[in-house]
């Protein structure tokens, strides 16, 4: 359960919250959660029922995150109303078993989140002070992110190279076409395609994880999501640059 949260954009108090909370509606008496970004660290303890004076060794397991920046609200949802379920009626585990792995097996509507990113592209573009036209293209270009950030998210590519990789496609992309077509302003489609890429969600979840209390966790993000930006940034940039230096006015 933690592991599905985490991977899909909850924040680190929720995490804990859910494991101590699940772990104790099934009878543990000391339930211990240690999660940050990349690691989840669980020590249960139950007692024995014949004898609930007489502690036992707790059992401890340690789950490896290795992807937790994307975002799925609805997997969140899910296992939030999984949880409640079993604070309130203590599910059998079998039960419980297979609507985990029910909630694991969901998988994002790829034309929805295209439409999602078409829509959010072309009106950031325009918000900004780009024409009809920009946007248009901004719309366009938010096709081939969406496609090439589905296919690098069933790879190895970490945020950081999906990132510059993204961003140098794009740029190089955008920058050619703004040179051929005059009219359109290169600076406001980037802007509004940019926007697809800009780790929103990770800064915030960072700042609120700080003011809770979980400053290592709140830390650690936020250094990513600067990482992630700078990678954004320094990809438009290389390609503004290669594009300036092979199109001379």
């Amino acid at each position: 359960m933690g592991e599905i949260l985490l991977e899909n954009g909850a924040e680190i108090s929720r995490v804990e919250d859910t494991l101590v909370w699940t772990g104790k509606a099934y009878g543990a008496k000391q339930v211990d959660a240690f999660v940050i970004t990349s690691i989840i660290i669980l020590s249960i303890e139950f007692a024995d029922p014949r004898n609930p004076e007489l502690e036992l060794e707790a059992l401890t397991g340690t789950r490896r995150i290795y992807s937790s920046t994307g975002t799925y609200f609805h997997k969140i949802e899910e296992i939030n109303s999984l949880s409640r379920k079993i604070c309130s009626e203590r599910i059998y585990l079998h039960e419980f078993r297979s609507s985990l792995n029910e909630i694991a097996a969901m998988t994002k509507n790829d034309n929805l989140v295209t439409f999602g990113g078409v829509i959010a592209a072309g009106s950031f573009a325009v918000f900004f002070g780009g024409s009809l036209n920009d946007g248009v293209v901004a719309s366009l270009f938010a096709v081939m992110i969406t496609a090439l950030q589905n296919k690098l998210g069933h790879t190895q590519v970490n945020t950081s190279a999906s990132n510059l990789l993204i961003s140098l496609i794009t740029g190089l992309c955008v920058g050619f076409l703004g040179k051929v077509f005059t009219v359109l302003h290169v600076d406001k489609i980037l802007i509004g395609d940019i926007m697809l890429l800009v780790p929103g969600l990770a800064m915030t979840n960072s700042v609120r994880n700080i003011l809770v209390g979980n400053t290592i966790s709140g830390i650690i993000r936020l250094i990513e999501s600067f990482i992630w930006a700078l990678a954004l940034a320094g990809g438009i940039m290389t390609a503004m640059i290669i594009v300036e230096t092979v199109i001379r006015p």
